[in-house]
């Protein structure tokens, strides 16, 4: 820093205003310089954002989207079914049925939690929470904490003497949970829309939090797939500027519950696939601290586990004395059948071809890709030996540098 001092004392020491201009314009020359050799070099190697904005490049990102988009699994629904119409509960059917991709729960959203199920994400390990056996069912629990999110918990629990497609209904069953209480937290619950086809429905519920937090609010969209008697069940948070915010309840605009459903073999030993397991993924952004809302989730858990068996068996009760299931109940049975393997294959392909993309986007570059970078950190290296001898700068200006060359030059 003190040859940038004794440089700028010398131009001072100039009799005349003028004589200072110009040694300040011959000071400032070489930045100029550098600033202008630099944007010609940009806009010679100008990215394809900067081409897109200047309006030449539409039809190639276009392209390129479509390229990018995920491929379909192909499902053994026939292909008119996919071309569904979404009717808001308050309103006429609407003339124009949108496609798969349209629904607020799609394919994609199946394939995920099929992902999850099999621990074949990509995502962190669970660590083990919780295990408690009662006479007529077992839970575990699980929990993993991403880097970016809020905690994730896995469960799993086995019902002795339960059909998969009974608790399917009763999870669905908005009507039940309120008037049974055994999710105690459900306030109110309405549809918004609903697909009588798919299954697939846009609800708002409303939950109760402790007297220290707001109730929240959530918009969730929710569909049913099924794979002989396992059944995939999606709900998460979707959104819908339709519906109005307000400061009480507060919206929660991350949320995801969903189960997967299916038949497994009794625990008396027998070998009767008369038990039934539902594994459970949840997680959400309450819109309190995660290390709170992780403690709440230690405390609670157990307590709100204890209340389904019960409402369980209230819910078979009910159903064997023949009283009328509600629409949430029967929009349950509005279900995407689909074979697993096939969809197995699908994913696979899909993966292997996105593989063979990656790789072959790791091809080495030609060197003259790497021209805008050479210039650039030519250009500030020479700055830093000519504008200062100073040992801190230099090194400030050397990191820079070998920042923007991208941590691959280290």
């Amino acid at each position: 820093m003190s040859v940038l001092a004794d440089m700028l004392a010398e131009v001072f020491r100039e009799p005349t205003l003028a004589g200072v201009a110009r040694e300040l314009a011959t000071l400032a020359a070489p930045l100029w310089l550098a600033a202008l050799v630099g944007l010609l070099i940009g806009w010679a190697w100008r990215p394809r954002w900067a081409a897109a904005v200047a309006g030449h490049q539409q039809p190639v990102l276009a392209a390129a989207a479509a390229a990018q988009a995920p491929a379909q699994p192909s499902l053994t629904q026939a292909t008119a079914a996919d071309h569904l119409a979404v009717v808001p509960r308050a309103k006429a059917a609407s003339s124009v049925a949108p496609v798969e991709e349209e629904l607020a729960v799609s394919t994609p959203d199946l394939m995920h939690l099929r992902r999850v199920v099999e621990e074949k994400d990509g995502g962190p390990a669970w660590t083990h929470m919780m295990d408690r056996t009662l006479p007529t069912f077992r839970y575990q629990a699980w929990k993993r904490e991403p880097q970016n999110g809020p905690p994730q918990y896995r469960s799993s629990t086995i019902f002795e003497d339960a059909s998969p497609d009974v608790v399917r209904d009763f999870f669905w069953d908005d009507d039940f949970r309120i008037s049974n209480t055994w999710d105690d937290m459900l306030l109110e619950h309405e549809t918004l829309e609903e697909c009588a086809k798919t299954g697939t429905m846009v609800v708002r519920w409303v939950r109760k939090f402790p007297f220290f937090c707001s109730d929240r609010e959530y918009v969730i969209g929710r569909r049913i797939w099924a794979s002989g008697k396992t059944y995939y069940c999606v709900t998460k948070s979707v959104p819908r500027p339709s519906v109005p915010r307000s400061s009480k309840p507060r919206r929660v605009d991350l949320y995801y519950s969903s189960w997967c459903i299916r038949p497994v073999e009794s625990r008396n030993g027998d070998g009767a696939m008369t038990a039934c397991e539902v594994l459970l993924f949840h997680h959400e952004d309450m819109g309190i601290p995660w290390s709170i809302a992780k403690l709440g989730v230690q405390q609670g858990m157990w307590g709100c586990v204890k209340r389904i068996e019960p409402g369980l068996r209230a819910y078979q009760t009910a159903r064997a004395a023949g009283v009328p299931i509600s629409k949430c109940a029967a929009m349950a049975h509005a279900n995407t059948k689909f074979v697993a393997d096939e969809l197995t294959a699908s994913e696979n392909n899909t993966e292997a071809g996105s593989t063979s993309n990656n790789a072959q986007a790791e091809k080495p570059k030609h060197w003259t890709g790497n021209l805008p970078k050479v210039f650039v950190i030519g250009s500030v290296v020479a700055l830093a030996c000519t504008f200062d001898k100073g040992l801190l700068t230099k090194a400030l200006v050397f990191g820079t540098a070998r920042r923007f060359a991208g941590p691959g030059r280290r």
